[in-house]
């Protein structure tokens, strides 16, 4: 198994430029092809309707200012693919989140930026593409242009969504170096590893489990912890296993993952 087609979502924030670099060299590293993908909504609804002076120029002005704004984006992702034979650019005038659902099927993985930076126009919000897509979902922080993936953490509890994650990132785990399963000890003693360990290593996937205490932090801190003494550049968690509301409203893996996380995620729900 490996991903035969990548997808990054292209938005006008800074950090734009490096996921699209990012998404590049994961496409030369499995062969892939590398779709870029954008979309904006006009607002028509703040356009004037009826007879008001300018009110014909407005509606064809709201959309051109949309128009150039997919313009930019292309541009953008044109300049960091440069060189790069398997590309192909998909925009359109809708909702962002609703047009990179529907296009998701042409990819094995969505690329898409962690949102610090606010709300750049066109973005995506990492959250609801984890919820939306069928597809796993490479979440990558601002100022990271480069994923080696040699060393990987995958965050391990025997919930569904974690089962898919591991499965969905076969790839990644295939082709790193070393792989070690985290399982975190909320008080409840740390959850058993031993079948995800043998399995991924039926797979020929160098892996080690490795328990950690959370000692007061929460379970996403400690994931972090020990991700960074383990050298990871990429993190495998099943995402929203408690449900997306209850996160939003009392905190969780995923949402404290997606706020702060240094390095990639790859999550799938």
């Amino acid at each position: 198994m490996s991903y035969a087609s990548l997808m990054v979502s292209v938005d006008l924030g800074e950090a734009a430029r490096g996921r699209i670099r990012l998404a590049g060299h994961l496409a030369d590293d499995f062969k892939a092809r590398l779709i870029g993908i954008a979309a904006e909504m006009p607002a028509y609804e703040a356009a004037p309707i009826g007879p008001m002076l300018g009110g014909a120029f407005c509606l064809p002005s709201v959309q051109e200012a949309v128009l150039n704004d997919l313009w930019i984006a292309h541009a953008t992702f044109d300049e960091a693919a440069a060189g790069r034979s398997r590309v192909e650019w998909r925009s359109n005038l809708d909702f962002p989140l609703e047009f990179l659902a529907r296009q998701s099927t042409a990819a094995d993985l969505v690329i898409v930026g962690r949102g610090d930076a606010g709300n750049p126009l066109l973005s995506v919000d990492p959250g609801d593409a984890v919820m939306r897509l069928g597809s796993p979902v490479l979440v990558v922080p601002p100022e990271i242009d480069h994923l080696d993936a040699q060393r990987v953490a995958v965050a391990w509890k025997s919930t569904r969504e974690a089962h898919r994650a591991v499965r969905d990132a076969v790839p990644f785990l295939k082709r790193a170096s070393h792989v070690v399963v985290l399982t975190v000890d909320e008080g409840q003693g740390a959850g058993d590893t031993r079948d995800i360990v043998s399995l991924l290593q039926a797979h020929d996937v160098h892996a080690t489990a490795m328990p950690k205490d959370a000692y007061g932090a929460t379970t996403a801190e400690a994931l972090v912890e020990a991700a960074s003494e383990y050298a990871a550049d990429l993190i495998v968690a099943g995402a929203y296993g408690h449900g997306r509301l209850r996160e939003w409203a009392f905190g969780g893996v995923t949402r404290n993952l997606l706020a702060g996380c240094p390095v990639c995620c790859l999550l799938s729900h």
